[in-house]
């Protein structure tokens, strides 16, 4: 009898450390701290993970956040753009608190713009971008062939080329004139005498003269002629 006793007793004696552990593994305590990033700011929205009780929370916006946990038990902490962390609670801790401040890593990599467009080469591209233009007007469509034309007249006729003196010249007397007028209304030529005089001498010396003559003035004589000798 006596011999069941201490069976019994020293049974009840090493169930009694046993039980006390398993409910210090149960115990819950509370996980909390700030994340931060490499540049020390706070990171918010990151999910910080239990993986012994399989639930999460996420950070605030100021970086802090709060989780309950069990000891030895380890905690993911994951977030867009940066590695992920893990710590785990050390054993023995008999607090109810566990404060872990977290730094993380950045884990992006910079890589150079990507332009997509919707054309497989360049002649697809004229000519859709040339199917899209707007139809022009009569009016502009004649004033651009003039300025052509002029710009072609100017580039193959060497009485039209400017000296780099006289363009130089001309600059000078625009700036010149810019300053005089300032803050007057332009000038009108036509109400100045010397530009009169200017045109008048340009037209002495041939400046409106036609320098072709035309094809059916000479037939005209001879028909004359022709006429005077039938009428003798």
């Amino acid at each position: 009898m006596k011999k069941i006793i201490y069976i019994l007793f020293l049974i009840a004696f090493l169930y009694q450390p046993s039980a006390g552990q398993k409910s210090e593994k149960n115990k819950l305590l509370q996980v909390s701290g700030i994340i931060t990033d490499d540049e020390n700011k706070p990171v918010p929205h990151v999910s910080i993970i239990s993986k012994k009780l399989r639930r999460g929370t996420i950070s605030e916006m100021t970086g802090i956040y709060s989780l309950i946990a069990l000891p030895e038990d380890t905690v993911l902490i994951s977030a867009l753009g940066y590695k992920m962390f893990t710590f785990s609670v050390p054993p023995g801790f008999e607090g109810k608190i566990y404060k872990k401040d977290v730094s993380l890593i950045s884990d992006t990599i910079s890589i150079g713009g990507v332009n997509i467009f919707p054309w497989r080469n360049y002649d697809e591209f004229k000519r859709d971008v040339l199917a899209n233009m707007p139809t022009m007007k009569p009016e502009i469509k004649y004033m651009y062939e003039n300025l052509a034309n002029i710009q072609y007249a100017i580039a193959n006729n060497p009485s039209y080329s400017v000296s780099p003196e006289a363009g130089y010249r001309m600059a000078m007397q625009q700036h010149v004139n810019s300053y005089v007028t300032k803050n007057q209304s332009p000038p009108n030529n036509l109400l100045n005498p010397f530009a009169w005089a200017k045109f008048f001498q340009g037209v002495k010396h041939g400046l409106l003269k036609n320098q072709k003559t035309p094809e059916t003035t000479k037939p005209a004589k001879n028909k004359s002629k022709k006429k005077k000798s039938t009428q003798g």
